[in-house]
């Protein structure tokens, strides 16, 4: 009897590895879309809601897979903080709050926690993509440090908007607070999925 042509067999294996995909530690085991995914996800966070929003635009990446959800979650804070401390840090050179002692007083603290912030949660971007295989020691003890650091940028961003309980009312404090509580929100959003990740690694 004949052998089947190569490009038969070829074919074959293709259709094996299409039919049973190969497990990943994010396999449910359900027939669930990307989308989906990060909604269930993004339940076990604080700020479901802007979980989902954020994130869901990066369904394809991410597929079913708590690795990059948790880093890319990261990125997502790291960039909003970014953009907040800029903005901070620019308000801070302009003339006009420096009338208002408290309102000046509250921009420099929350510049210094914002950068503080972003220092801490690109450390914790830069060892989520050095990660070795779930599992073992070494992955615990990396995955310790993004917890610890992204804990640490949480508690500053925290800082910055305590720092304005004391100012009056007005536009500044307005938009710089709402600015801050979004980049937090992020970030205990992000934590929550890292702490995820880390359970279903161990």
């Amino acid at each position: 009897m004949k052998s089947l042509p190569s490009i038969s067999m070829h074919f074959l294996t293709l259709l094996f590895f299409f039919l049973h995909p190969i497990p990943t530690l994010g396999s449910t085991g359900y027939d669930t879309s990307p989308t989906d995914y990060i909604r269930t996800s993004c339940s076990a966070t604080l700020y479901p809601v802007l979980c989902y929003t954020s994130l869901s635009g990066y369904a394809n990446p991410v597929q079913q897979d708590p690795a990059p959800l948790a880093r890319i979650a990261i990125g997502v804070s790291l960039s909003k903080a970014r953009h907040i401390a800029s903005y901070v840090s620019n308000l801070t050179r302009e003339t006009a709050y420096g009338a208002d002692p408290q309102a000046s007083a509250a921009l420099h603290d929350c510049f210094s926690n914002m950068d503080d912030a972003v220092d801490e949660i690109h450390g914790s971007l830069r060892q989520m993509r050095r990660l070795v295989a779930p599992g073992s020691e070494s992955f615990r003890f990396q995955m310790g440090n993004v917890q610890m650091w992204m804990s640490a940028a949480l508690t500053d961003e925290e800082t910055c908007t305590d720092g304005f309980e004391d100012v009056k009312e007005g536009p500044l404090k307005t938009e710089v607070y709402e600015r801050a509580v979004e980049v937090k929100k992020l970030t205990s959003n992000a934590l929550a999925l890292v702490n995820s990740y880390a359970e279903k690694g161990e």
